[in-house]
């Protein structure tokens, strides 16, 4: 029993010591840029050794890459976004009302941990072309996600009469977007909530009946 006391408080370690990198490598990422920004001043801020960050990421792009995929995510857990609760919670809705509601409330906590590093991203990427590689190229996985979503959606009661899959999910793509997010939120000033509410309100008056 002890012993296996021993490697759960081993693993919480482990555990906290990845999230303290990835915090710095935020950090510091957003602030000075990817390039700018070397493994060593990562392992200063989070407290350990450089050694760490290697033994832990193996380089700079696996780091950044993780970093996205949390920052998406909302935790340390392999589970894609398609397989987490809130989303299959969206889809199981009755209605089509009920769905897109469900769907912007999740979406806004991905954008909230999301969009404050997406310009970085974009940016590192234009300096390392091998980053871009990390990720899968051939669809756009945030596209994935409200296509999925899209699909479900028009085939539910409260669907706007003519709505496709296809036209809700550019909808939902264009307007649950890190940009547009950004430009409310960041530079006009909007709370969460208020950028919550006009997203809804604007999408189901494009997608749902009544």
């Amino acid at each position: 029993m002890s012993q296996v006391k021993g490697e759960d408080k081993r693993a919480r370690k482990a555990k906290e010591t990845r999230r303290r990198m990835l915090d710095a490598a935020c950090e510091l990422f957003v602030q000075q840029g990817y390039g700018a920004t070397a493994l060593q001043q990562i392992a200063d801020r989070a407290g350990v050794a450089v050694q760490t960050i290697y033994f832990t990421f193996g380089n700079k792009r696996a780091l950044l890459k993780e970093l996205a995929d949390v920052s998406i995510a909302g935790d340390q857990e392999p589970i894609a976004t398609m397989d987490r609760p809130w989303f299959h919670e969206a889809l199981a809705a009755e209605t089509a009302g009920a769905q897109l509601r469900l769907h912007v409330q999740g979406t806004r906590g991905i954008l909230e941990r999301v969009a404050p590093i997406t310009e970085m991203l974009r940016a590192a990427a234009l300096a390392d072309p091998g980053i871009a590689e990390l990720w899968d190229q051939d669809t756009d996985p945030r596209f994935t996600v409200h296509a999925t979503a899209a699909r479900s959606l028009v085939g539910k009661p409260g669907i706007r009469h003519g709505v496709t899959a296809e036209h809700a999910a550019d909808l939902l793509f264009g307007l649950l977007s890190p940009e547009l997010y950004l430009a409310f939120v960041r530079d006009r000033g909007w709370s969460p909530d208020r950028w919550e509410r006009w997203s809804h309100d604007t999408l189901s008056s494009q997608l749902c009946s009544g």
